[in-house]
């Protein structure tokens, strides 16, 4: 007997979060009895478990990378209109979510899939997942402001943890600095607001490896399903 919320994540129809509301919204029925309240479990190969009208039915777990460009809205649909995951995921032929998001202007690495607990732990902070960002800055950044994101700065939320910081070089023609940093918190445009605290803002920030996986041989919009060794590699988190 498992968590209702639990079963329904891991047939890939949402996170665990998600599935939460889909309870809570009177959207579930076991064994035509309507559920409506968190703490109910079910058992997935006796009880006849129906979401909107649909049984539930075991799915393939699938994981994908995905590329993703700037102006594209980490959301399954946008009510503006903008480019969205939906966009690029149609021609999959089954339903994935994205694992955590993207700025609107921030290209880069995004996993996708449908595997709803493992979804969970990738975003959840106390797994502390590693990501790193290449990132652009307008001015010559001084190697003691590079020291301070190391050490930790001060944000309107709090003082971020320490972050490894590499610096990539200087281009003086432009004006430009490139450095690679890696996070493992998950605070909203996290990377942004840290160059904005140290007075170099961003000009452009590509997150190039989230945990195991790195961004590798994928061009901008383009989509790839991971390989075994990686699906193995994101397990053993």
């Amino acid at each position: 007997m498992e968590r209702l919320q639990k079963i329904i994540a891991a047939a890939g129809i949402a996170s665990r979060r998600e599935a939460e509301k889909i309870i809570l919204a009177g959207r579930v029925k076991v064994n035509s009895k309507v559920v409506n309240e968190l703490g109910v479990k079910a058992d997935p190969s006796r009880d006849k478990i129906i979401v909107d009208g649909k049984p539930l039915m075991a799915k393939t777990k699938s994981y994908y990378m995905f590329y993703k460009p700037r102006g594209v809205v980490t959301t399954m649909k946008d009510p503006e209109g903008r480019k969205c995951i939906s966009d690029f995921v149609k021609g999959l032929g089954e339903r994935v979510y994205p694992v955590g998001r993207l700025d609107y202007n921030t290209e880069g690495l995004l996993l996708l899939t449908n595997d709803g607990e493992l979804a969970q732990k990738l975003t959840h902070p106390s797994y502390e997942i590693r990501k790193t960002y290449r990132v652009k800055v307008l001015g010559i950044v001084p190697f003691a402001k590079l020291d301070k994101l190391r050490m930790g700065v001060e944000l309107e939320d709090g003082l971020t943890a320490p972050a490894t910081v590499d610096l990539i070089g200087y281009d003086r023609e432009r004006g430009m600095t490139e450095f690679n940093i890696t996070i493992h918190e998950g605070r909203n445009r996290q990377v942004r607001r840290m160059c904005d605290v140290i007075g170099f803002p961003v000009r452009d920030l590509q997150r190039t490896k989230m945990g195991p996986l790195a961004l590798r041989g994928l061009g901008r919009g383009k989509i790839r399903e991971l390989d075994d060794d990686e699906v193995q590699l994101l397990m053993k988190i």
